[in-house]
């Protein structure tokens, strides 16, 4: 399976379970790794016969400012499931940054990484 990777796609969104973090919002921060064949694309040079990365990447910046949720994990569960439903992604890796996360010690980001396929 070859990967089409997207990096550091920031958005601002309102997730977190306490109310500084609904109310003011935050940047996270978000990386893919897309799991699809690129043999027909390449073989025909045809955009149409690969994901569209920056349509993906549109979309995950939706899904991060788009309706809060308390979990990172949902998030990162919701950015999964935009990114497969299209037709060539077979699976996806999503790492999901937070890193303004309200944690009292000194720190340096705080990740959650999944990864879904189609079954």
């Amino acid at each position: 399976m070859d990967r089409v990777a997207l990096s550091g796609l920031k958005a601002r969104g309102h997730h977190g379970v306490f109310p500084k973090e609904r109310e003011e919002g935050q940047t996270f921060i978000v990386d893919l790794v897309l799991g699809l064949d690129t043999r027909p694309a390449a073989a025909d040079d045809d955009l149409a016969k690969t994901v569209h990365y920056g349509i993906v990447a549109e979309e995950v910046v939706a899904v991060v400012e788009g309706e809060p949720v308390n979990l990172i994990e949902t998030l990162a569960e919701r950015i999964a499931q935009a990114c497969l439903k299209h037709e060539g992604v077979q699976e996806v890796e999503v790492r999901v940054h937070k890193p303004d996360a309200p944690i009292t010690v000194p720190f340096d980001d705080v990740t959650v990484t999944i990864t879904r396929s189609r079954v």
